[in-house]
């Protein structure tokens, strides 16, 4: 029969109990680490910022057939950053992937966003994109990014 822990040598009491502060330890630091996680998630740039996160919502977005805002709003990112001599043609490009109605991946603009971009290509800025960005930002995080929340997909980040 078990005779309890009296019957143990005293160094391997010592030992579980050391091995047990440890394994507390652990359980606390992965419990915070869940908790920040949660916290990251309530935020889509932070997502968009995280590889594993921009590849998880990519998935997601992919799955339900409506990754063109991010595409676009990837695309922008990209375009904001590029050297002058590219952006008449990056321009040209996100224009006729994303703008015209005629898009294979056109995006959900409002009539005034899109008339505004009619004349991005002869001579675009860095910020020629930027209301229509911010535009598609809004919708993926009042839309896609709450659906993407309390999905599986999210098993992924």
């Amino acid at each position: 029969m078990c005779k309890g822990l009296s019957s143990l040598p005293s160094s391997c009491l010592e030992k579980a109990k050391g091995m047990r502060v440890k394994l507390i330890h652990l359980a606390d630091a992965h419990h915070k680490q869940r908790i920040h996680e949660g916290k990251t998630l309530q935020d889509l740039e932070t997502l968009l910022n995280s590889k594993s996160g921009l590849q998880a919502f990519r998935g997601f977005l992919r799955s339900e057939f409506s990754e063109e805002n991010l595409e676009f709003w990837l695309a922008c990112e990209d375009f904001r950053v590029s050297p002058s001599n590219l952006l008449k043609n990056k321009a040209s490009n996100i224009y006729s992937q994303f703008i015209d109605p005629d898009a294979p991946l056109e995006v959900n603009l409002d009539a005034e966003t899109r008339e505004a971009l009619q004349g991005v290509t002869e001579s675009p800025s860095a910020n020629s994109f930027m209301e229509a960005q911010q535009r598609i930002y809004s919708l993926m995080a009042k839309d896609s990014f709450p659906r993407f929340l309390r999905s599986e997909a999210i098993k992924a980040f």
